[in-house]
């Protein structure tokens, strides 16, 4: 049975050449400059709710919010990320910071009844507690209610950070009770530059950045060997495709099938899929090629959003790449 709610689940994979504060500071400059100076004047609100799109350093945020409130050694208003306390919360192991993740489709009103029952307690070490609600848009009406009963009565040791990518769908009597922060998109060539200055190489940064708005995210996935192998695979598709070439059609069946076969790898192939027509279609634009070779990169670019929502929608993902294989080479079929 899944827990109803864990320790904080977001590893650290900061590079040691790349400082956490730096990172933080690039990723969202205005924002970290308010909460240092929240911290540095005792003025932190009792809840946050973090709001912006995937992989714009919420969750880094909210870790690193929890570690500045137990850090024991902080250092030019940073955590120090050696401390114990600093070393269990990016561990996953620290008894008073706990995260709220959905169980499923949706955050029930179980879970959020267990929070309010755990933080009913005295701190384990201290008397200072951090809960966090990843997804906090997916609380079904018992959960946010209950949460809402929760956020009524602040307790000044508590500090709650809500996360979520839909302001639309937190009820608006919580967003009242919280402070509402707007994390803004990354700049991608400054995730590049960050990318290119904890060591990665510069090609995979820029196919990185395709993939992920998060440079913990990017990091992971550079470093995962199945990732080296599925970009591979993924370029010689694209290169049968840009061709004409119906072998794309037996790529699939020979090769790919054999790569991409988890949910998370088959959504992948797209993502890699998409990131190679963008970037030609970018260079065409570069070059001043014919339009209709510009049209025809762009209209393959919707080709491929459509056979990924089409294999979101539960159709077979082999069937899906064979028809899209089909839809690029003989357009009129």
């Amino acid at each position: 049975m899944e827990p109803l709610f864990s320790s904080f689940q977001l590893k650290v994979s900061i590079n040691i050449k790349m400082n956490e504060a730096q990172l933080l500071s690039e990723q969202q400059p205005l924002l970290y400059q308010q909460l240092q100076k929240s911290f540095e004047h005792g003025r932190l609100a009792h809840a946050y709710l973090f709001e912006g799109d995937t992989g714009t350093g919420k969750q880094e945020y909210g870790l690193w919010m929890a570690k500045h409130l137990f850090c024991s050694n902080l250092t030019n208003n940073n955590p120090c990320n050696q401390c114990n306390n600093c070393l269990r919360i990016n561990e996953n192991e620290h008894p008073d910071v706990m995260r709220v993740v959905p169980d499923g489709q949706t955050i029930k009103v179980d879970q959020i009844r267990s929070l309010k029952a755990e933080f009913s307690k005295s701190g384990v070490e201290t008397a200072q507690k951090v809960f966090l609600i990843e997804q906090a848009d997916k609380m079904n009406v018992g959960a946010a209610n209950s949460l809402l009963k929760f956020l009524e009565e602040p307790d000044g040791k508590i500090l709650a950070i809500l996360e979520t990518t839909s302001l639309a769908k937190i009820l608006p009597t919580i967003q009242s009770r919280c402070q509402v922060l707007h994390f803004q998109p990354l700049d991608k060539e400054k995730l590049v530059h960050t990318l290119v200055d904890s060591g990665i190489n510069k090609n995979t940064a820029n196919l990185l950045v395709e993939l992920t708005n998060s440079f913990d995210k990017a990091v992971e996935i550079s470093q995962d060997e199945w990732f080296n192998e599925s970009r591979e695979i993924t370029q010689q598709w694209f290169d049968y495709l840009i061709k004409d070439d119906l072998q794309a059609f037996v790529y699939v069946q020979k090769k790919m099938i054999k790569v991409f076969k988890e949910k998370e790898q088959q959504a992948m192939s797209f993502d890699l899929l998409l990131a190679f027509y963008r970037k030609e279609l970018n260079e065409s634009v570069k070059t001043e090629q014919l339009k209709r070779v510009i049209e025809k990169q762009a209209q393959r670019i919707e080709l491929i959003l459509q056979a990924r929502q089409k294999w979101g929608a539960n159709v077979s993902w082999q069937s899906v790449c064979e028809q899209l294989v089909i839809r690029m080479v003989h357009p009129k079929t």
